[in-house]
């Protein structure tokens, strides 16, 4: 759940902490690879300038919205991007699924099992199997 203070002073703290780049180098070049792309194409293709990425790559810190751009242009939630550079989660991101009715019960229940498995790359594997599945029950 998000913190309850401001987001101002959530982001104070945030800019304040120590940022250790490893872990979104890491994601972006699984991504890239994923993609097929060089970190000019992505950057371009984020609507970002043709170095974004590779600053990020020589452990620069991403800005916020660099981080909601590039989410936006690999498919993933802008929040995985922004916990990465160690910024605050934004709840605008955050998936709710505490009305009743939005969703089937067994919707929810995949999609939470899928939330539980940490490794980003094993999830997109897992999410993308299904899709796969679903896909060919709804061809047939």
């Amino acid at each position: 759940m998000i913190e309850q203070q401001p987001l101002a002073k959530r982001l104070k703290s945030a800019y304040k902490k120590a940022y250790k780049p490893q872990p979104l180098i890491e994601r972006i070049h699984q991504l890239l690879e994923e993609k097929n792309e060089n970190y000019r194409e992505a950057s371009l293709r984020a609507g970002l300038d043709n170095a974004s990425i590779q600053r990020i790559l020589s452990g620069q810190r991403p800005s916020l919205t660099s981080c909601v751009y590039l989410a936006n242009h690999f498919e993933v939630n802008p929040n995985e991007f922004l916990e990465l550079a160690l910024w605050p989660r934004l709840q605008v991101f955050d998936v709710s699924f505490d009305t009743p009715g939005k969703l089937p019960i067994e919707s929810v229940d995949v999609a939470m099992k899928i939330a539980k498995i940490s490794d980003p790359k094993t999830r997109r594997k897992v999410a993308d199997a299904i899709m796969v599945l679903l896909e060919k029950y709804f061809d047939t």
